[in-house]
């Protein structure tokens, strides 16, 4: 049962938003565990949602050219290069055999850096504040759960942009209108699964339904911990976090702010309906000193009237 409208787990959003015969909710498991960085998610999801390209040009700070998401990057591999932190496991875990029965693990970096590697993506909030404060209808839940901008509609306003507590959603410069993830809407539509997740060669991107991916996604933790990897956690899974729940979430090996995502999101417009209520007693409260400011000097008027006499 959720606590508000705006904020606290929501069984069923797709429901809520009035699609009576919703199929399950559908999202992202995306296990960063196995990413390798080849950005065939970021190249499909252009190709098939015809987005501009972003340049060829690298930041300068890693091999990343396309440095985070934005209204034209739906999809955007983070590339995490540092120095391997004291008491971190060091991946990966895969053991060589060097003979005589020996093994030695592959794959360490000798000068000691690690790459952590993460496709990033709209996280299809259940509480999604970029929805709540369209005051167009432009965005809107679909019947899988996700959250969708209709370019159509959207006169560029602007107003969802700093209500994504994620930063995920952007304004194009050139039209002004803001753009994101629409988890294909179109694909789902036609019994597809999304074009990124389509494209990954490692299924680091896994799509299906949302309660299946949490079971994979807690086997999955329970088999890298067992494997040594203790730093292993899930992010943005959990129904009862300040989003409600993500309809994409994550597998990480470290903390979520390496990997530059908050590390407690909330939903920016949880305490919109204490606002309301507060704003409406003020309201009230103008609106009955107005009426005593006339009332009382009326009333003293009447009373000194019926005293001469």
């Amino acid at each position: 049962m959720r606590d508000t409208l705006f904020s606290g787990p929501e069984p069923d959003p797709a429901r809520d938003a009035g699609h009576l015969d919703a199929p399950p909710r559908v999202g992202f498991f995306t296990d960063t565990s196995v990413c390798i960085g080849c950005k065939a998610c970021e190249v499909a999801c252009k190709e098939w949602n015809a987005l501009p390209e972003d340049g060829m040009a690298l930041t300068g700070m890693s091999y990343d050219n396309t440095g985070g998401l934005g209204a034209s990057t739906w999809r955007h591999v983070a590339f995490v290069e540092q120095p391997v932190p004291a008491g971190r496991t060091e991946l990966p875990l895969v053991e060589r055999d060097t003979g005589g029965g020996a093994t030695e693990r592959t794959g360490a970096d000798a000068s000691g850096m690690r790459w952590l590697m993460s496709s990033d993506v709209c996280k299809h909030c259940t509480h999604a504040a970029c929805l709540d404060v369209c005051p167009t209808g432009s965005l809107f839940r679909t019947e899988f759960g996700s959250v969708v901008v209709q370019e159509d509609i959207c006169n560029g306003c602007g107003v969802c942009v700093p209500a994504c507590p994620y930063g995920v959603i952007e304004q194009r410069p050139t039209d002004g209108r803001a753009f994101k993830c629409t988890l294909c809407y179109d694909r789902l539509g036609a019994g597809q699964e999304p074009a990124c997740a389509k494209a990954c060669p490692t299924e680091s991107i896994q799509f299906g339904p949302l309660d299946e991916l949490r079971e994979r996604a807690a086997l999955r933790v329970d088999q890298l911990h067992e494997a040594g990897v203790t730093e292993a956690r899930l992010y943005g899974h959990d129904p009862d976090n300040g989003v409600g729940g993500d309809g994409a979430f994550f597998l990480l090996l470290d903390e979520p702010e390496v990997y530059g995502l908050p590390p407690d999101p909330v939903v920016t417009t949880r305490d919109l309906g204490a606002m309301w209520r507060h704003a409406g007693t003020a309201a009230l409260s103008l609106v009955a000193g107005a009426a005593l400011s006339f009332a009382l000097p009326a009333l003293t008027r009447t009373t000194r009237t019926k005293g001469r006499r």
